[in-house]
Parts: C-alpha cells; structure tokens; sequence
C-alpha cells in the first residue's frame, strides 16, 4: 500500500467518524431527559414529527426521519402498546397506515417541552456556527433545509 493510500486509511483523515461520534454524542445528551419519560431518541423524534402534524401515514414519517419501515414498524408498535398512538388503515387506500397521537401522546408533548432547550444548553457551539453545522448536514444529506422553499 502507497503512501497515499495508507494516508486515506487513517481514522483521522475520516469524515464519517466525526460525523458519527458527534451524532453519538449528541443523541446522548437527550438520556437524562427522556429516560424519566420511559422515551427512546428514536421515539422522541417520531413524537416530534406526529407533534408537528398529527394523523399522518407511516410512509410520512419515515420519509421526515430518513427511516425505513422495517426501522419505524416495530418502534411504532411498541410506541401503540405503550398507549402513545394508534395506527389504522386509511379510508382511502387500505396500503396506507395512518399514525394518530392518544390523549397520552398528546400529553407527552407538554412533559417534553423543555428538552431542546435544556439539551441546547449543553451543546457549546456559538448560534452561528450551529446554523452553519445545520446548514451544511443537510447539504451533507441532499435534502432542503426545513422551512426552506424547496422542503
């Protein structure tokens, strides 16, 4: 192996590690605060997701949160066994499963509330150079940022 390539191989010179030590970090910073709620990330982004636009097919979500059905399928049963959601097919079209927050679920929001604030605190990166992170991973992703014209 050349040099170069020995030079490529280091984790050092990796782009995905810092991306995914930081996504790790991250994602711990959210433990103590959903862990009281009985939550994982994973089901606190799908509550996220149902919080901002309730009663919306499982296909949805999966497109919001990058996730596919063998990923979302089962964390969504257990979020229904727990009480947090129903899932029904569609009127419309019986391929469609529609995901409706309970009177649990939608309570949850308001026990949930402080968490970005809190989980923000913690994150010592100016805001600008936060926006720019943002920016740039949804670059990094190919999607539209959110709110934006094209998302």
């Amino acid at each position: 192996m050349d040099r170069d390539h020995r030079e490529a191989m280091k984790l050092s010179n990796q782009l995905c590690f810092p991306l995914y030590a930081a996504a790790r970090n991250v994602t711990n910073l959210y433990t103590p605060w959903l862990k009281p709620l009985g939550l994982t990330y994973t089901q606190y982004i799908v509550f996220l997701v149902l919080w901002e636009k309730d009663g919306i097919s499982v296909s949805e979500i999966g497109k919001k949160l990058m996730l596919d059905n063998g990923t979302l399928s089962p964390l969504l049963k257990k979020m229904e066994q727990a009480g947090y959601l129903s899932r029904c097919r569609s009127s419309e079209d019986d391929r469609v499963v529609v995901v409706t927050l309970t009177e649990a679920g939608k309570a949850l929001q308001e026990k949930a509330g402080d968490i970005p604030g809190k989980v923000g605190r913690c994150i010592d990166l100016p805001a600008e150079k936060a926006r720019l992170l943002y920016s740039l991973l949804y670059e990094l992703l190919g999607k539209d940022l959110p709110g934006s014209a094209g998302g």
